[in-house]
């Protein structure tokens, strides 16, 4: 009975021994639908050196010896393994067999393991409650006509075309102002001042001689004597009309037979002074500007376009001018010109326009706003927002789906309004991250800094038929040899 009772303990302590050891050797290695530690689950198991290798139990990487390492369902992104495109298949033992799909090297009899499209250096994987705290919105790439308004800051200015200046072509004393200041109206023909001058008296009476010689000399029988006197008349109230003497006054020194002691000078346009320059009893002479007059029934508008947005401005572009004075209101007009230098100050280029002053409600140097209606063929577009411009590159977030968020190089044209032209880099209908991409650019930096695969974040480019797509892992080249 004894012996039987040594034999019973000895088979029990063989058993628990037996047990332990199993548990040491099987009970730890849990497959992949298995809790980890702290009950975590997980998904697979990865090398550390080549993430792209994994599998779904642990052990040793077959291309390096590193041990596999676990990835966990509650780590940002670690979902999204499964749904990245696989590039090609590869021999674990023979790194220069490739294949596009998977089967065996027939050579090594090896299983091909798939190589996945690498993430663009700077992909981060967010997940929904996060874009949702750091308030994360989504916006989509659109192709459509590009219709916007460029406002600018516009002055009424003097129409150049419409400004006359007076002066007097004879020599003489100024009598009597009948325009004696600035701004005021004045109507074509309208007495502006009177002159004395001895010079026109003296022609006045050449003129007065001319009429008595011919009355004196008309019965004359001499032959030419009639025809003379007529060219001395002639000749006489030519030099009356060439300084500015009007036909009523030559008639009435004709019809008094007295020369007139001053002489008037009439306004030849309607409109306002602006400057004058004559008083009462000065003596003036032909090079002296009397008078400037502006004609106000039409003035121009010149505009301060910045000078990014300069070349969508054309000669004939219409535009909208608004008061913000004189009433309010709004005028319509078109760019008649465009000065051809910027203003090295304020980085503006000048834009006139000719614009109808109904009322004379425009005065000079009144402020308006403009707006130049633009509006050019269908293109991409994108919120201006959505563009991070670091000045040496243009960066937008493509959301790739699964919460992976990739950054993409862009060139950008013109901006309408509150979104950008894209060039080149995005497609239509990509979905983009139009706020909060400040904090994810942040991120992409960091992450893009511990890549050593790369220092740039590279552009954007569509695949070719022999290449694999941008962002991808793999080789441009076609396989050295392909499985059958």
């Amino acid at each position: 009975m004894k012996a039987v009772l040594v034999v019973l303990g000895t088979l029990l302590i063989a058993a628990g021994f037996g047990g332990g050891y199993w548990y040491a050797r099987h009970g730890t290695s849990e497959p992949a639908s298995k809790s980890g530690v702290g009950g975590r689950r997980i998904l697979y198991w990865v090398d550390p050196m080549h993430p792209s290798y994994k599998s779904d139990k642990p052990g040793i990487a077959p291309d390096c010896g590193m041990r596999l390492e676990p990835v966990y369902a509650d780590e940002p992104g670690a979902g999204n393994q499964t749904q990245k495109k696989i590039a090609w298949y590869r021999d674990p033992q023979d790194p220069n067999y490739r294949s596009d799909k998977p089967g065996i090297n027939p050579e090594t009899g090896n299983d091909l393991v798939p190589v996945y499209e690498e993430p663009v250096p700077g992909t981060i994987n967010v997940s929904a409650e996060r874009l949702q705290l750091i308030g994360v919105r989504f916006g989509t790439v659109e192709s459509a006509r590009a219709e916007h308004t460029i406002r600018a800051v516009g002055r009424i200015a003097f129409d150049e075309t419409r400004i006359s200046r007076i002066n007097s072509k004879i020599e003489g004393w100024v009598e009597q102002l009948f325009a004696d200041h600035v701004s005021q109206p004045v109507r074509r023909g309208e007495p502006l001042l009177t002159i004395y001058s001895p010079e026109m008296l003296a022609s006045q009476q050449e003129y007065l001689l001319a009429l008595r010689s011919r009355d004196m000399l008309a019965g004359s029988t001499v032959p030419g004597v009639s025809s003379h006197t007529d060219s001395l008349i002639e000749a006489s109230r030519r030099r009356l009309e060439l300084f500015d003497i009007s036909p009523a006054q030559i008639e009435e020194v004709r019809r008094t037979g007295k020369a007139v002691r001053t002489v008037t000078i009439y306004s030849p346009v309607a409109g306002v002074i602006t400057e004058r320059k004559v008083f009462p009893r000065m003596k003036i002479t032909p090079e002296m500007e009397l008078y400037t007059i502006a004609d106000l029934s039409r003035v121009w508008v010149l505009a301060d376009v910045f000078e990014y947005e300069a070349p969508n401005v054309r000669v004939g572009t219409p535009a909208t001018v608004t008061l913000t004075s004189a009433g309010g209101g709004s005028l319509t007009a078109r760019v008649s010109h465009i000065l051809p230098e910027v203003d090295p100050q304020t980085r503006t280029l000048k834009v006139r326009l000719d614009l109808p002053n109904p009322g004379l409600r425009l005065r000079a140097d009144m402020f308006v706003d403009v707006d130049f209606r633009m509006g050019r063929a269908a293109a991409l577009s994108v919120p201006a927002e959505a563009v991070m411009d670091t000045g040496m590159r243009k960066t937008v977030y493509v959301d790739r789906g699964n919460g992976a968020i990739e950054p993409r190089q862009v060139q950008s044209g013109a901006r309408f309004g509150d979104r950008i032209e894209i060039v080149s880099g995005l497609r239509a209908g990509e979905r983009i991250v139009v706020s909060g991409n400040f904090l994810i650019d942040s991120e992409s930096q960091m992450k893009a800094a511990a890549t050593p695969q790369a220092a740039l974040i590279p552009e954007a480019k569509t695949s070719g038929p022999n290449e694999p797509a941008a962002g991808s892992g793999g080789h441009p080249h076609q396989p050295r040899r392909q499985s059958p």
